[in-house]
Formats: C-alpha cells, sequence, structure tokens
C-alpha cells in the first residue's frame, strides 16, 4: 500500500508503467466535471471508474482483494475524507464468497490491521497483496478508482 500526494506520482512510474499512463491522463483530466462511469483509458490494461457516494462506517468494512490489477484510488471532490482499511492479504481467513474472476474480486470479512485516510489531492496505489477496504468514513465524495493491469 502507497499513499502519498498526486505531486510525487512520477516516484511510483517504476513500480509498473501503466501506472505512469494513468497518472499521465489523470493530470490532463478536469475532476471537477467528469462524468461518473467507465472511462476507457488503454483499453482493458488502464481504466479508471468514477463514481460519487455516500461514505459508510468502519463496521461495514469488508476487505478486498485483486489478482490481475493494481488499484490507484484518488478522492476528487465532495465533502469528507475517505479512510481505508488495510490488511496484508495473507492474513485474510474469511471470505465471503468464491473469488469472481470477470471482476477480479474477492471479499472478506476479516477485520483490517489498520486504518488511514484519504484526503483530496492524495492518492492511494493498492497491489494485489494489499486487502483493502474503501469507502468509510462520514460524507458524500467523488473518487476515481483506476485500474491497471499488474
Amino acid at each position: 500500500m502507497i499513499l502519498d500526494s498526486i505531486k510525487n506520482a512520477e516516484l511510483y512510474y517504476s513500480l509498473n508503467p501503466r501506472l505512469q499512463t494513468a497518472f499521465e491522463w489523470l493530470a490532463k483530466c478536469n475532476v471537477k466535471t467528469i462524468s461518473c462511469g467507465k472511462h476507457q483509458i488503454d483499453g482493458d490494461d488502464v481504466f479508471v471508474n468514477v463514481m460519487e457516494l455516500d461514505l459508510k462506517p468502519r463496521y461495514d468494512a469488508l476487505l478486498e482483494i485483486h489478482d490481475k490489477y493494481i488499484d490507484i484510488q484518488v478522492v476528487v471532490g465532495g465533502i469528507g475524507k475517505e479512510e481505508f482499511g488495510w490488511s496484508e492479504r495473507r492474513d485474510c481467513k474469511k471470505p465471503k464468497g468464491d473469488f469472481d474472476t470477470e471482476k477480479d474480486i474477492q471479499l472478506f470479512t476479516d477485520q483490517p490491521q489498520t486504518f488511514y485516510t484519504l484526503r483530496e489531492g492524495q492518492f492511494t496505489i493498492l497491489m494485489p497483496d494489499d486487502a483493502h477496504a474503501p469507502m468509510l468514513g462520514t460524507g458524500h465524495i467523488k473518487k476515481m478508482i483506476f485500474k491497471v493491469r499488474k
């Protein structure tokens, strides 16, 4: 898991060349006016889901994992600060259903090992080994979830 300011995005390009594609697209995007929904950037290798949502309390946290994609999550507006629960994938022992290969996700009911806050102007990178519980906190936000093929 990485948490940093968007101004430092280029520090992470070497982790995967597709991260640069996502961050460069974000830099050119008008985040205030972009519509909700899925936006293709580089086919199935890099795309972004834009959404507005109400944040939920920590007790509703479900950890999720992915196999094919790295997530870059960015809060781009709204009122509230998004919290994330985080655990190491290997420590998730309580699956809530099977892995959905089509959606590249599996959920777990384990308690997160730690929590952190994502503010506007920051991003978090979540690798396949990072189990994460997004969309926690209070308020209503607009966010972008980039899916970057690993």
